[in-house]
């Protein structure tokens, strides 16, 4: 299945539809990729790959041609790669980013830097089932867990995030963003859970360490209008989807589109992809399939 997968990405490349999107849909507009944790010898080529495909832009370049509505302070095929979670093996990928210039944007979950706490997503226990568990109501999916053995605030041997020493390293060429305290889907909190996830995360991660918050990502693309409300109240400048389209100045700033490339694509997926055929040709357009 794999490799029936991969020969279908590598003709959909070559029929040159992805180049003739970015040369019309994606040329005036901006593009948003979201990773998770790559590995580095991966990101080594799907990276510089889309550096090379498009012209890689800071989300702060973006915001801030929103705020003049100068859309010439943009390049053409504009786009930006952003990373979810805060996971450790992220801080591997600095010199990678450094050498080859690329700006990137992190979604941190406050709760989990520079702790053992784990994500709950990556609990190791063979009864455990996440697709099913993020659609329960967030406090019966704390319930189970906890019959699993797994509670948020449980320390572990390892980390799984990144630490307060690697953020301050990353700081000069990684711009961060929050992605909630724990990573809860917001939908299924309460009012007063999903306050405290989106505004708590903003507020630890810059009185702990410092950092400037402008910018949001659901987790796993999932929200509400209220959520939306909340997000708007604790004055982020942005959030980010993963509904699949691309980008103007007058996309709305709280549901900011963006497509979603796995960790371990191809740099042939990672071309069709990113030009958007992907997700059309799955009829995800408006919709957008969830992840992590």
């Amino acid at each position: 299945m794999k490799l029936l997968r991969n020969t279908v990405f590598i003709l959909l490349r070559y029929t040159g539809l992805p180049w003739l999107i970015r040369a019309t849909l994606q040329r005036d507009r901006v593009t948003i990729v979201a990773f998770h944790d790559p590995a580095v010898e991966h990101a080594a080529s799907v990276l510089p790959f889309l550096a090379r495909a498009y012209n890689v832009i800071r989300l702060d370049d973006y915001l801030q041609a929103r705020r003049t509505g100068d859309r010439a302070r943009l390049p053409k095929k504009a786009l930006i790669i952003t990373l979810d979670d805060g996971h450790i093996g992220n801080h591997a990928l600095l010199p990678l980013l450094k050498e080859h210039r690329i700006p990137v944007t992190i979604f941190l979950c406050s709760g989990l830097i520079d702790t053992n706490r784990h994500y709950w997503f990556k609990y190791d226990h063979p009864e455990l089932q996440v697709e099913p568990l993020k659609k329960l109501p967030n406090h019966e999916k704390l319930q189970r867990l906890a019959a699993l053995g797994f509670s948020p605030e449980r320390q572990f041997e390892q980390p799984q995030a990144l630490s307060g020493d690697q953020l301050r390293d990353m700081a000069g060429t990684i711009h961060f963003g929050a992605h909630t305290h724990l990573h809860p889907c917001l939908p299924t909190c309460d009012e007063e859970e999903a306050r405290g996830e989106i505004t708590g995360s903003k507020h630890l991660l810059e009185q702990s360490f410092g950092l400037s918050i402008d910018s949001f990502a659901y987790p796993n693309g999932d929200y509400s209008e209220r959520d939306v409300q909340l997000v708007r109240q604790a004055e982020y400048a942005c959030a980010i989807t993963i509904d699949p389209g691309f980008n103007t100045l007058e996309t709305d700033a709280y549901r900011l589109k963006r497509i979603t490339i796995a960790d371990d694509d191809s740099i042939a997926a990672t071309c069709v992809k990113a030009s958007g055929l992907w997700a059309a040709l799955r009829g995800q357009w408006t919709g957008g399939a969830r992840a992590i």
